[in-house]
Parts: C-alpha cells; sequence; structure tokens
C-alpha cells in the first residue's frame, strides 16, 4: 500500500438541521449537514405529516438574496 496517498479518517460531528440532532461518525470530510435524519424522517419515526425540508429552503433563500444583489 502506498503511503500519504490516502485522506486522513477522523470523526466528526454531523448535524441535523430538522431537528438540530448530532450524529458521531468517521468521515473523511470535514464538515457534513443533514437535512433530515433517521430521528426525524417520517419513516422512521411514523409520523405521516410532511417532513421539514428547512435545511434545503435555507440554502434556495441564500442563492436568491445572492442572485438579487448581483443583478443590482
Amino acid at each position: 500500500m502506498k503511503k500519504n496517498i490516502h485522506p486522513k479518517y477522523k470523526e466528526i460531528v454531523a448535524t441535523c438541521t430538522s431537528c438540530n440532532t448530532e450524529h458521531k461518525f468517521g468521515s473523511t470530510a470535514d464538515k457534513v449537514t443533514l437535512d433530515i435524519c433517521s430521528n426525524c424522517h417520517p419513516f422512521y419515526t411514523g409520523n405521516r405529516s410532511t417532513a421539514k425540508a428547512r435545511g434545503r429552503v435555507e440554502r434556495f433563500n441564500k442563492l436568491l438574496e445572492k442572485s438579487k444583489t448581483t443583478k443590482k
């Protein structure tokens, strides 16, 4: 196996944007955000109401604001 070509594997904390739950797991990425996790997903909770897509909505609003400022 070649040395110094593989990314560093480390423990990170991923935060769910819907319920603010933190999940610890190993990854090569520095930061991970989850739009929905097993604690708040309707399939796992049994709740049939629509899931909150707050992460995607926030991302869309940021892009919308950015496009408004660049057009002026």
